[in-house]
């Protein structure tokens, strides 16, 4: 298993989605985020939603992790933010290389 990490949340609109990834892009908590468009169901408070979204895809490493939840928590216009992150198994070997130079520095 590599130390990477693919992290997602949804945001309500485009914008929202695109100044967060530029954070984490350029604090170097990502390499590279990824938006998508998405329609969400879920129960909140009892109710069966539906709405538009944003998804972001994060890309970023397990060490990282604290400090890009904390910068997406800040962030974040939800109450209740979905950040789960889901371990890398494997991957190119030129992509890897590149995601670990786009990152902050791993702690030694």
């Amino acid at each position: 298993m590599t130390p990477y990490i693919q992290v997602v949340t949804t945001l309500p609109d485009r914008d929202s989605a695109e100044q967060l990834a530029a954070r984490l892009v350029k604090d170097r908590l990502a390499a590279c985020v990824q938006i998508s468009h998405c329609t969400s169901v879920y129960r909140w408070q009892g109710v069966i939603e539906q709405g538009e979204e944003q998804v972001c895809l994060i890309k970023s490493r397990r060490d990282l992790f604290p400090a890009l939840y904390r910068t997406i928590k800040t962030l974040h216009p939800y109450e209740v933010p979905e950040i789960l992150a889901s371990p890398v198994i494997d991957g190119g070997s030129e992509y890897l290389d590149w995601l670990e130079q786009e990152l902050r520095p791993a702690p030694e």
